[in-house]
């Protein structure tokens, strides 16, 4: 069976890079650097679709769903990447934003481009996760048409998980499948159908803003700090400390005493500090206000 490629927009040749291969090193990089320009106005364009993901994702969050990423290649290790980044970022379980690629974890080091092509992989890599109908799963594909990442979109539907794509092809077919399409339009690559650069790039920046916002909207923040930071090693450590002080405007000692009453956690020792209160009476109003630190500093009848 012939793969017809001809008319995605992904494929198509940049004709302002056709002579590229006789560029300078600093021309090369120029060129790059103009077609990136491109991909925030791009993504820019699919705002309120981004939004209306979020919007959902965080329903999820609050329902004790989960967020589940399916790509292959650079589509899959990007989803990757973003899940593993959450348990640190924002103190959340390894369960609660998982991502799945093709070929499973050796496809994150090493090319397994056959992987992808296999709708039931994708069926089969959901179900040994126990996927439900509470989980969001978001299919990544710049193409559109990634057979494992459309079999797991499938599935998901079927089940009734809310479903999401993220793509650089309008047409591409996980767009028919999902709820919410994102198909950022970032044109043909500097080298063609090198979709890990333009669309690659694209990609990162949705996911950012699908993982960030929807964090930020389930109270893993406190003003545009990381209060849910896991300090985990030393330089995390002292992020905490830094991130205790500049919310209460408390000294380095003290910041370092809460935060190890707080049995190191940023989020529990700012609201001990800001409401005056005990580690125990701090996660009360924690848990109360569902995670919110502006509610939970709050005092009586303000």
């Amino acid at each position: 069976m012939v793969c017809k490629i001809d008319n995605l927009l992904t494929e198509q040749e940049n004709m302002k890079t056709k002579d590229i291969d006789r560029k300078s090193p600093l021309e090369v990089i120029k060129l790059m650097n103009n077609e990136d320009k491109k991909v925030a106005l791009a993504v820019e364009k699919e705002l309120p679709k981004i939004s209306n993901a979020v919007e959902k994702i965080i329903e999820v969050f609050n329902n004790d769903g989960r967020l589940i990423y399916i790509g292959a290649g650079t589509s899959g290790r990007l989803g990757i990447l973003d899940a593993a980044e959450c348990p640190p970022t924002f103190g959340t379980s390894h369960k609660k934003v998982i991502g799945l690629i093709a070929g499973g974890e050796n496809a994150l080091i090493k090319a397994i481009e056959g992987a992808e092509d296999n709708p039931k992989l994708g069926q089969e890599d959901l179900m040994n996760i126990n996927l439900t109908k509470n989980d969001v799963v978001v299919g990544i594909a710049a193409s559109g048409r990634t057979p494992y990442v459309i079999g797991g979109l499938q599935y998901a539907k079927k089940i009734g998980a809310f479903t999401v794509s993220i793509s650089c092809n309008p047409a591409g077919k996980i767009n028919e499948i999902a709820k919410i399409p994102i198909a950022p339009v970032v044109g043909p690559e500097v080298l063609t159908g090198s979709t890990r650069l333009k669309a690659g790039t694209a990609q990162k920046m949705v996911l950012n803003m699908l993982s960030t916002a929807s964090m930020i909207g389930t109270g893993k923040a406190y003003h545009n700090l990381m209060v849910d930071v896991q300090p985990t090693n030393e330089k995390l450590i002292e992020r905490a400390k830094r991130i205790i002080m500049m919310a209460t405007g408390v000294n380095y000692k003290t910041s370092e005493n809460v935060l190890e009453k707080s049995n190191f956690k940023p989020k529990v020792a700012i609201v001990m500090i800001e409401a005056g209160c005990s580690y125990q009476e701090a996660l009360v109003r924690i848990e109360k206000e569902e995670g919110f630190v502006h509610k939970a500093i709050k005092k009586e009848g303000m």
